[in-house]
């Protein structure tokens, strides 16, 4: 469990790091109460814990700009997280950070509902977990169409000239406004936290990975973020296309060097001796820093969260978000969706189409000829279901084909004969 640092980052000295046998706990309300988090005003500023000299670490979830959090069951990712929620929670408003959180485990986050910073409830189902991120993507290109259109570099230029009153933010006395003049509001900071990358990849593996690649490389400039967590460490997991796209990591201990690598990219996160012991890996440095994370408590937790839900007793959620409203992209209103609903047509056509002809009501077969995900795949089953064209799902059979070649014949015929 010994660590040698050569040399100590900033100094002329080698440093040996051992292991104290009486932990200290370090509480995520002292970091937050300290010099360091008075001089970081920024909503998105969050407590880590302190380094080996005591001092308190911070992290700007808009500086890093995305974060990569692994390590073994039981080292401490899920305290990291509710301390990232806890920190964002006691210095923000809903008006200057949303949420999204994703916990296929079901029971990490499920506390979190209820609160006025989250843009839907705690998601839960992998397939909804695509469809999460997938809008987070249409609401990056909604974004930069809006700073374009202004003509700012980023979200803090679009914010800064709402509140200098350069743009309208209210509509015109009579009721009527222009059709050419946008109604401008302020655009909050979106955290997207994903507690189990892991589940995700294993249903979703194609969309997931490119939803996340695109907000990791564009998203920052617009204020989304990621932080993703994951207690398997593998390269199934964490690909190279996401490794490369989210520079900063966070990595608690873990059993081989192979995985400490994973992380990374060097070892030493084997060496790390649990409970909150991690070592962060910023975007602008090549040597990790050990930190011993901050902790907060279930009835913290909970205390902090009552205090908003009596701040807002009835929360409105952002429609769409989890794909009710489009069947087949996941995207809804709030002027996100609407792209692409042409070529959503086409696809779910060619979809009945290829199942009408083959008889074989089959999700691995559209994914195949029709080069989509699984999530995509899945939603234009659930469509031809409600439409008629295959029976329910059987497990990991093929679904039954309840519509015959002639039947698709005749409608098709139809169809012609209306577009004429």
């Amino acid at each position: 469990d010994v660590r040698i640092l050569a040399p100590i980052p900033g100094r002329s000295a080698i440093g040996v790091e051992v292991p104290n046998t009486q932990r200290q706990l370090v509480a995520v309300g002292d970091i937050l109460a300290s010099e360091e988090a008075a001089r970081a005003t920024h909503p998105c500023e969050v407590a880590l814990g302190r380094d080996i000299s005591g001092r308190a670490v911070l992290a700007n979830l808009a500086e890093m700009p995305h974060l990569l959090i692994a390590g073994a069951t039981g080292a401490g990712k899920s305290s990291c997280l509710n301390s990232l929620l806890t920190s964002v929670l006691l210095r923000s408003t809903p008006e200057q950070v949303r949420l999204i959180l994703v916990d296929p485990k079901r029971v990490e986050m499920g506390q979190y509902n209820g609160l006025p910073h989250l843009l839907t409830p705690v998601v839960t189902s992998p397939k909804k977990a695509a469809n999460a991120l997938s809008w987070a993507v249409k609401e990056m290109e909604r974004r930069y169409d809006l700073l374009a259109e202004v003509g700012v570099r980023d979200i803090t230029g679009y914010n800064g000239a709402v509140d200098r009153g350069e743009l309208r933010t209210e509509p015109r006395a009579e009721g009527v406004d222009d059709p050419g003049e946008r109604v401008h509001d302020r655009l909050p900071f979106v955290i997207i936290v994903v507690d189990e990358l892991n589940d995700l990849m294993m249903v979703a593996a194609r969309d997931v990975e490119e939803s996340i690649c695109r907000i990791a490389q564009m998203a920052r400039a617009v204020g989304i973020h990621l932080v993703v967590a994951t207690q398997r460490p593998s390269v199934n997991v964490i690909t190279g296309v996401i490794k490369a796209n989210i520079p900063a990591r966070l990595a608690f201990a873990v059993s081989s060097l192979a995985d400490s690598r994973v992380i990374l990219d060097q070892g030493g996160a084997e060496r790390l001796v649990g409970r909150g012991d991690m070592l962060l890996l910023g975007a602008a440095s090549s040597t990790p820093r050990r930190i011993q994370g901050s902790w907060v408590g279930e009835d913290e937790v909970h205390k902090v969260v009552a205090h908003w839900r009596r701040q807002a007793p009835r929360v409105v959620y952002t429609s769409g978000v989890e794909g009710e409203d489009d069947p087949l992209l996941g995207t809804g209103a709030n002027g996100v969706s609407g792209a692409g609903d042409d070529d959503d047509d086409e696809l779910c056509r060619a979809a009945m189409d290829l199942i009408v002809r083959s008889q074989l009501g089959s999700t691995s077969m559209l994914q195949r000829k029709l080069r989509v995900g699984f999530a995509r795949a899945g939603r234009l089953m659930d469509l031809l279901e409600q439409r008629g064209v295959v029976g329910p799902s059987t497990g990991s059979k093929a679904r039954d084909v309840l519509m015959t070649v002639e039947e698709l014949d005749e409608l098709q015929g139809q169809q012609g004969d209306n577009s004429l």
